[in-house]
């Protein structure tokens, strides 16, 4: 299963997202939607696990979850928008974690790429940092990867200049 990663969009999806994404199976957007009209595009494109963040507005939350936790493969998977990173999680996403003991761990919310293990929960961790323009980030980034069965692999970081 190829998987593309985005997050943090806020409202803003580029006219070469489609061809960004084209070669991968489902696209999973980290939280801080911003538009209803990111989660229809998404969803007409390629099928989708979209969680809301902060940012997002009550008809977002309707069609979105708070948080998934689902199986990709044979890997156990937790999304949510605010998760923080290992060694520093936030209290709501150290519960999620020790609850469902995922082994691949994404999250949005600080605009900054990041890929680390954690030893300690037995994890992968993934925040995409963000695909829009909005906010501190001077590159906008998104993740693409792939899960076989057990394994997360064939990880590609996409970096995109802000638009001008």
């Amino acid at each position: 299963m190829r998987i593309g990663l985005i997050s943090d969009t806020h409202g803003y999806l580029d006219d070469s997202f489609e061809d960004r994404f084209k070669e991968v199976d489902e696209v999973w957007h980290a939280g801080d939607i911003g538009d209803l009209s990111v989660v229809d595009r998404i969803r007409a494109f390629k099928p989708s696990r979209i969680v809301f963040g902060n940012i997002d507005s009550h008809d977002i939350r309707q069609e979105t979850e708070e948080h998934l936790f689902f199986n990709c493969e044979d890997v156990p998977v937790l999304i949510t928008h605010i998760g923080g990173r290992p060694g520093k999680y936030v209290p709501a996403a150290r519960d999620l974690i020790h609850q469902h003991k995922p082994k691949l761990f994404i999250c949005g919310h600080s605009h900054i790429l990041l890929v680390k293990n954690d030893p300690n929960n037995n994890m992968l961790c993934m925040n995409p940092g963000a695909y829009g323009f909005k906010g501190f980030h001077q590159v906008r980034t998104a993740l693409r990867f792939t899960i076989e069965k057990d394994r997360i692999k064939d990880l590609e970081i996409v970096e995109m200049k802000k638009p001008v």
